[in-house]
């Protein structure tokens, strides 16, 4: 049966229970990320191997992450009826299996179909993972714990790419590949044993009485704000995975003419994420306007980074997608964070509503840039993510600022600010 402590404040910074929540949940970020984007830094090699154009191999992305968005609503029902911690181990141990059954893909409509299964596995932890750190960390602390949760998903997304990418490019996609499912089994491990008990979980059954899955689903549906945080994630994420998945075609091609193993290293930009995620968190429960101003501030900051790219140098495209990448986790780390600090019914359907658009804007949108890079290059691709972006601005900028939050218990009025 799940621990329940009724009444638990949550753990407070610096405590033992706080500091196992966070190195547990960066743990789970980094397994799920570095899976699920492993052969992003491969695509080129894909292409080659399986006879594809690059919009379709960019597909062996998009399956995942199809996978995943279709997963995570099912995986959030399960987490309400039979824990945060039971499900997310369940989760993590099969897509640590699948993961490693990739590479004996034996053609291409298999690779699709194995990453979708590893994607709907993989579904299980971001679909619950904000829902168990807002109950078992005090509300005073969540803005910044779920900064820190994101940086470990960057870390993950970093470790999948540059692992594969290299090891790929002088050995076989297949080894690169394989070398991330192993390291991501590692990282498994110390979610297992890191992540402290759950206290602030309540279970649920379909006998309590309480509202049903379709009205928790349907509540923060109903939710204006919701839907616009809900846009920022379809919008921004389909803009930076189309980014990143074309990122090593282009640099494959003059001027640059790069190897895939030193295109790959470009990945690192994600450092930037590991840190603006984690700023972002802070800023939004200090600076005026909170959560929304920064928010809008991380959304220019990606414009202006993408701006950058479209520069012919090699510094500048370097310089340009740091500042990009920064700018996205920024963003992310504080739509992501207010989702269940704004849910007053369903903590885990508000989150996993969230993934349902991130990981949808990533398979439909990061996959329909590759029609705009195909047909005008570079520029064409970034005008496509701009007009993305413009449309998350114009939405963000409804939410209200601090001045116009409020939220009926006294303890998370700062966070929904």
């Amino acid at each position: 049966m799940p621990e329940q402590t009724a009444g638990f404040p949550g753990h407070e910074r610096g405590s033992a229970g706080y500091r196992g929540v966070l190195v547990g949940l960066a743990a789970a970020g980094i397994a799920t990320f570095a899976q699920l984007y492993s052969v992003q830094g491969l695509l080129p090699q894909l292409a080659a191997d399986f006879g594809v154009t690059a919009a379709t191999a960019a597909l062996s992305v998009s399956a995942a992450t199809l996978g995943l968005a279709a997963a995570v609503i099912p995986w959030s029902a399960a987490a309400d009826r039979y824990g945060r911690l039971p499900i997310m181990r369940s989760a993590i141990v099969a897509a640590v299996v699948l993961g490693l059954l990739v590479p004996l893909a034996p053609d291409f409509p298999a690779l699709l179909l194995l990453r979708f299964a590893e994607g709907a596995a993989l579904g299980g932890i971001p679909a619950v993972a904000l829902a168990y750190l807002s109950e078992e960390v005090s509300p005073v602390h969540t803005a910044v714990a779920a900064g820190t949760y994101v940086s470990g998903t960057t870390i993950g997304g970093l470790t999948g790419r540059i692992v594969a990418a290299p090891v790929g490019e002088y050995t076989d996609w297949r080894i690169g590949v394989a070398v991330v499912s192993l390291l991501a089994a590692v990282a498994a491990v110390v979610f297992m044993l890191a992540a402290p008990r759950q206290l602030g979980y309540r279970p649920r059954s379909r006998h309590d009485g309480g509202p049903g899955l379709g009205a928790r689903l349907a509540g923060n549906l109903r939710s204006p704000r919701q839907l616009v945080l809900y846009a920022q994630a379809f919008l921004l994420m389909g803009g930076f995975v189309a980014v990143y998945n074309y990122l090593g075609f282009r640099l494959g091609m003059p001027p640059f003419n790069l190897p895939q193993a030193l295109a790959s290293s470009l990945f690192l930009a994600y450092l930037a994420g590991t840190w603006s995620s984690r700023a972002a968190g802070k800023a939004a429960g200090r600076l005026a306007g909170g959560r929304r101003n920064v928010l809008l501030a991380s959304t220019a900051v990606m414009a202006a980074g993408l701006a950058v790219t479209l520069l012919q140098t090699l510094p500048a495209v370097i310089t340009g997608l740091v500042v990009f990448t920064a700018g996205f986790f920024g963003a992310h780390a504080v739509a992501s964070g207010w989702v269940p600090v704004l849910a007053a019914e369903g903590r885990a359907q508000a989150s996993s509503l969230y993934n349902l658009a991130y990981y949808g804007g990533s398979s439909l949108l990061g996959w329909a840039g590759g029609f705009f890079f195909q047909g005008a290059g570079w520029a064409g691709l970034a005008g496509f993510v701009g007009v993305l972006m413009l449309l998350a601005a114009l939405l963000a900028a409804t939410l209200p600022g601090r001045a116009g939050s409020r939220n009926r218990h006294t303890a998370g009025r700062r966070l929904e600010e």
